[in-house]
């Protein structure tokens, strides 16, 4: 531990009592002075709920930390972190499972004003390593199988010179999370972050490129919270089920219980409704997050069973387009006055929308299924949203000469304090994502889409998905929900097939479990006669089935085309064509 005189010197030069005050033209920014505020208003409340231990199929045990259990820990942590070496701004790879571990981890690390680095660990090894390498972190906190990697690609690693242990260490020295947790209590002064200091390092999920360290700073946090609270009118005491961890980090900063749902993080297609439904009962959870992938497994399930989820009072979607269908199916378990609301943004800027169920069932879901796209609504407050021409180069200055038309496709770009300024020593990417403002900056999100009338926002699909043919081009998403409008088909997707500008569009097709049995040929016909009476889609005339396709880790819902693409090359030879 540092000593008595350490610690007061730390305090001076990088600590305040109070983490949002006014310190020379600048005011501290630090998201963990949410949970200092929440212990002091709500001390006994829980933050945390984790499922310690499964007795039977219906009886579970769960175990939870206060507002001011978690406060306290934290400031604990704190005290730990540095005298191990991890302080202001240094870069930290975190490993953690979701567990009341990582909350007190996460939080520790913002009050120490360290830079959390995160990976998704269902990328793959190879690839998560090279995330790893290119953030040259200098510290890691994981669980044991983590620090075995370290050590296995410890080329990779060789800049990391402090590490925790999270659970039992094995062969290597070095702390462990429970000793660290088990000094004293001090009350840690936070770090006078200010709101333009980076944060953390988030890398995005790589599904139509390679993976990015996206920085996020104290002002951005502190903006998603504001943001995120005033859209969907969170309050203080409400239960929520984060089933995408890095963002059950928000709810101790809204005062909201997090309830750490009994799933595997990075397969949520795949998981057990049952025990999802259990945990939403048990707590009397009032808020969810739930990927399209999730959303559809459990309304599947919910219709099957007659399921009624009576204490959701919102769900939010988000990672990719989630179906109308998909949404009414889930509505259909939640009480009237409830909504799902489908939430639009990027890891590079989020929220830039939102649109609840009642509108989207009730006003745009017949414009999609007939391939307008998919509408997000309008931008939340403070995010200004333009559709640019499209574009594969970077942009230097930003004009309003690039700004297209009401109702004509083109790049979203985006603006606003949530909206990060850069990736990590990426310089290239930022050239082809950011756009000067005179003292701002757009981000291109690499979407296309539209804006109607009203101001609200259609999306059409990834720009790099885009299919250009002699003759014209076409957009994914338009283009799939003329093929998904088949009561057979459980989703499809567009790709090309030779080298632009003359690529050949096929569509690829995978179909609902029931009807993997059908006369695929017949079925073919069936879809060429839909697609042929749809200007949109009239000049599809390449069919693939396809056992399922591969979507990205984070949640189970973006389409690999570019895997797609690949795949339907080498069996062109095998695709229906149009009579």
């Amino acid at each position: 531990m540092l000593s008595t005189a350490d610690n007061k010197a730390a305090s001076n030069n990088d600590h305040d009592s109070d983490s949002n005050i006014q310190h020379g033209p600048e005011t501290i920014v630090n998201v963990a002075r949410y949970l200092k505020t929440m212990a002091r208003v709500q001390p006994y409340a829980k933050a945390v709920i984790f499922p310690q231990a499964r007795a039977t199929d219906s009886k579970v045990a769960y175990t939870h930390l206060t507002f001011l259990q978690l406060d306290r820990a934290s400031d604990i942590l704190a005290y730990g972190l540095e005298a191990s070496g991890i302080r202001r701004q240094t870069r930290t790879i975190i490993m953690v499972r979701p567990s009341l571990e990582f909350f007190i981890l996460t939080f520790a690390m913002f009050k120490v004003g360290a830079v959390p680095v995160m990976v998704d660990p269902g990328m793959g090894i190879g690839r998560m390593v090279n995330c790893l390498k290119e953030s040259r972190a200098q510290a890691m906190v994981g669980i044991p199988q983590a620090h075995v990697l370290r050590i296995a690609y410890r080329r990779h690693f060789k800049s990391v010179k402090h590490w925790i242990t999270v659970g039992r260490r094995w062969f290597w020295s070095g702390p462990t999370l429970d000793r660290l947790l088990e000094q004293p209590l001090r009350p840690f002064s936070m770090a006078r972050t200010t709101a333009n200091e980076v944060a953390a390092i988030l890398f995005t999920t790589g599904s139509t490129g390679p993976a990015k360290g996206t920085i996020y700073t104290h002002g951005v946090f502190d903006s998603q919270i504001r943001l995120i609270k005033s859209q969907f009118e969170i309050t203080p005491g409400e239960i929520d089920l984060p089933t995408f961890p890095l963002f059950s980090l928000f709810d101790p900063a809204l005062g909201m219980t997090a309830v750490i749902p009994d799933m595997d993080p990075t397969r949520p297609a795949s998981a057990d409704p049952v025990k999802i439904i259990q945990t939403i009962e048990d707590h009397g959870v009032t808020n969810m997050f739930a990927s399209p992938a999730l959303l559809d497994r459990l309304g599947r399930y919910g219709s099957a069973n007659k399921v009624r989820l009576a204490s959701l009072k919102r769900v939010i979607t988000a990672g990719a387009p989630a179906a109308p269908a998909v949404i009414e199916r889930f509505v259909n378990m939640l009480e009237p006055e409830a909504q799902v609301y489908t939430g639009y943004g990027a890891t590079e800027a989020m929220p830039v929308s939102s649109f609840g169920s009642r509108q989207i069932l009730e006003e745009t879901r017949k414009l999609s299924e007939k391939g307008y796209g998919i509408c997000v609504g309008p931008p939340v407050r403070e995010i200004d949203v333009e559709i640019i021409r499209i574009s594969d180069n970077p942009i230097l200055q930003w004009s309003r000469n690039l700004v297209l038309p009401p109702a004509e496709i083109g790049e979203i770009a985006v603006r606003g304090p949530v909206v990060t300024k850069g990736y990590f020593e990426r310089p290239r990417d930022d050239a082809l994502s950011k756009i000067t403002d005179g003292g701002k900056f757009w981000h291109r999100m690499g979407d296309l889409g539209w804006k109607d009338t009203r101001g609200r926002i259609w999306f059409c699909g990834r720009k790099n998905q885009r299919v250009i043919t002699a003759e014209k081009t076409l957009y994914t998403i338009p283009c799939e929900a003329i093929f998904n409008n088949h009561p057979m088909v459980y989703r499809s997707a567009l790709v090309g097939c030779g080298k632009a500008p003359d690529k050949t569009p096929l569509i690829c097709i995978e179909l609902e479990k029931k009807h993997l049995k059908v006369n695929r040929k017949n079925l073919a016909m069936e879809l060429f006669k839909l697609a042929g009476n749809n200007e949109l889609t009239a000049g599809i005339k390449h069919l693939l089935f396809h056992p399922g396709f591969p979507v990205d880790i984070r949640h189970n819902a973006k389409i690999f085309r570019e895997k797609l693409a690949v795949w339907a090359e080498k069996n062109m030879r095998k695709a229906y064509t149009a009579n």
